[in-house]
């Protein structure tokens, strides 16, 4: 078996009392004592640290130091359009196949940093990070470098209402950021010498919070002042899967891969409406374009199953005939969902006849129905902060 790999926080997990587990090649912490249902609630209700160090990221670095240069290039691989990024703005895409189908979802993000205006930074997931880096050394022109940093840089996420607040004591300025902008700064505070980070006001679990990429050495430093907060907890992957399905997000290799393509996946939104003709000039635009004209023949929504059951992943989902028309791609127990009482929740893929929020379904679960509603995504609302 392959030694897994370990990142610069794993020692804090350890001696923090964390169930580690296998996850993307990295051992991973996936509970505290605290457990996953209190670390979920934590983090809806005061602020929770993640380590998502396994992400995967790189820089793409025109050698003509022209950010049109490595927009245009990147534009060929993912159906958002990257050329009208302004520096300190971070926009969510997807890279695709020729099929259209989805070969992983990223963060893109211009720096803003005087002199590295013309520079993206780019947030892969962990499980598809190689194959991402060998996309891009594939496709880029020669006048673009990819640099990937992942030897040398941590990433965390800290999440949750009182996520500002906590952070703004080591820069007040991160409490400028609005949702889906970043800056690069110093970090300092209670910290004795200042830590250089690039801070993003984004995240995966609905709530306001940040990213925070940092040298391994300088994140050591950063987590421990950070926990020494009485409002910051940390947070596995347990609480991270439930937080991100009750916002409604989708995981790679769950909801989202290369069988769909981002219509099917409800991801519309993310492709800006100059960018969805067949000839937008990116891999897979036909097949999105497709989607978009037939409105294809699948969706991914939300399911609410009636009682405490939970319905798993791969899941049947039948009509009230008995017809198979889907299946469960995520689904688990939503401790902040049905107005705060919580119970079960899923997404998952039906037949395009069977969206309409308020059909009744039904779920095979151990082999009998069980009675569902198809619902509007998210489970739990948004919390993003997009401005006073």
């Amino acid at each position: 078996m392959t030694d897994l790999k370990k990142t610069a926080l794993h020692a804090q997990h350890v001696a923090l009392g964390a169930k580690m587990v296998p996850f993307a090649g990295y051992d991973m912490p996936v509970q505290y004592p605290l457990g996953v249902l209190k670390e979920h609630l934590h983090t809806r209700e005061k602020a929770g640290l993640f380590d998502v160090s396994h992400m995967g990221q790189v820089f793409l670095m025109p050698t003509d130091n022209a950010f049109a240069t490595a927009a245009k290039a990147l534009e060929k691989l993912v159906p958002a359009d990257i050329q009208s990024l302004e520096p300190g703005q971070q926009r969510y895409s997807q890279f695709l196949n020729e099929q259209g189908g989805i070969l992983d979802d990223l963060m893109i993000s211009r720096l803003a940093m005087p002199g590295y205006e013309h520079v993206l930074y780019l947030v892969v997931n962990a499980g598809c990070k190689d194959a991402d880096y060998a996309h891009l050394a594939a496709h880029m022109p020669d006048n673009v470098n990819v640099m990937v940093k992942d030897d040398t840089l941590s990433l965390i996420a800290l999440q949750g209402p009182r996520a500002a607040d906590i952070l703004s004591t080591f820069a007040p300025a991160v409490e400028d950021l609005v949702f889906m902008t970043h800056t690069d700064l110093e970090l300092q505070g209670p910290l004795d010498t200042p830590v250089w980070a690039h801070v993003s006001r984004s995240g995966y679990t609905g709530e306001d919070g940040y990213e925070i990429s940092a040298k391994h050495e300088d994140m050591v430093r950063l987590v421990d002042a950070l926990l020494a907060h009485d409002d910051v907890e940390p947070v596995g992957l347990g609480a991270r899967d439930s937080l991100r399905l009750e916002a409604g997000l989708c995981l790679y290799g769950h909801d989202i891969d290369t069988s769909v393509s981002p219509i099917e996946a409800g991801l519309f939104w993310s492709i800006q409406t100059h960018r969805r003709a067949a000839d937008a000039g990116y891999l897979g635009a036909a097949r999105v374009a497709a989607d978009i004209a037939d409105k294809s023949s699948k969706r991914l929504v939300g399911i609410l199953p009636d009682g405490r059951a939970p319905a798993r992943e791969h899941t049947e989902v039948q009509d009230m005939h008995g017809n198979t028309i889907g299946e469960i791609t995520s689904g688990g127990f939503g401790p902040s969902s049905r107005e705060g009482a919580g119970g079960p929740v899923a997404m998952g893929y039906v037949a395009r006849k069977f969206t309409k929020v308020g059909t009744d379904i039904q779920l095979i679960v151990r082999g009998k129905a069980r009675p569902a509603k198809i619902v509007k995504l998210p489970f739990a609302p948004h919390n993003y902060f997009r401005g006073a």
